[in-house]
């Protein structure tokens, strides 16, 4: 597959709302190839409108770390008892055969995570304070031996793009879904964009390169907030009004 224009999204979290605004916009911007980096389900949102949205469209998905825990067992939670319950087998059976990397026209690698763990943070060392760049070599390491020029990942719902001595250029999209959050593993820490919009990139090649652009668009995220509420994320309804995590 030749392309030379492509949208990213990721970390959607069920967020239908986030979701429908975003395709809007890469519509209204003539993108015609997108490609989905996981975490599409879960969350205490609307994951059965977004599961649908994403299999009437056909976009290519990848598995992600949460996506994964739908499909294994897990200790229970509510949010986790909520996604379950409200998706259909149809969907389950979807994210079961989903893969956890995909290669686009060979230049593009796309992961969740990193290429080798859906639940590693590709670019940020995450902290209390929220996430740090990671050195160029740390970065590098997670890719050795994988020959593409651009990779793309999530997992961390923040949006950077960061530039490797060997002229590699990495991008995460920033989240669609969720702007901030919350979590202990592999340590406490915080992971925020800083506002509440919906996040994606576009990729345009530019000669023997790539320029990366990181969208923001607002949508309904009152909506958003008022559904993670009612399903018991107090959490959940602050990071989407705010684009910022708890602390304590």
């Amino acid at each position: 597959m030749s392309l030379d224009r492509v949208a990213l999204i990721a970390d959607i979290h069920g967020n239908r709302w986030a979701l429908d605004a975003v395709l809007a916009d890469i519509g209204r911007r003539g993108v015609g190839a997108i490609f989905d980096l996981g975490d599409s389900l879960y969350g205490p949102l609307d994951p059965k409108g977004t599961a649908e949205r994403l299999l009437e469209s056909g976009i290519p998905s990848l598995r992600g770390n949460c996506d994964r825990m739908l499909l294994d067992p897990v200790p229970a939670t509510a949010t986790y008892a909520y996604t379950v319950a409200a998706v259909r087998p149809e969907h389950i059976a979807w994210l079961r055969a989903l893969p956890p990397t995909r290669r686009v026209d060979g230049d593009v690698l796309l992961c969740h995570g990193t290429p080798g763990s859906d639940a590693t943070y590709l670019l940020e060392r995450p902290t209390k304070h929220g996430g740090l760049l990671r050195p160029a070599a740390e970065i590098a390491a997670e890719l050795e031996g994988l020959a593409a020029p651009v990779v793309a990942c999530g997992h961390s719902h923040v949006p950077r793009a960061a530039w490797l001595e060997a002229g590699r250029l990495v991008v995460n999209p920033g989240s669609v879904g969720l702007p901030a959050y919350d979590d202990d593993v592999p340590s406490r820490h915080v992971m925020e964009a800083g506002s509440p919009h919906a996040r994606y990139a576009v990729l345009t090649r530019q000669g023997a390169g790539w320029a990366v652009e990181h969208v923001a668009v607002p949508y309904d995220w009152a909506a958003a907030s008022s559904a993670a509420r009612e399903h018991g994320r107090e959490d959940w309804a602050q990071a989407l009004l705010t684009g910022r995590a708890r602390r304590g």
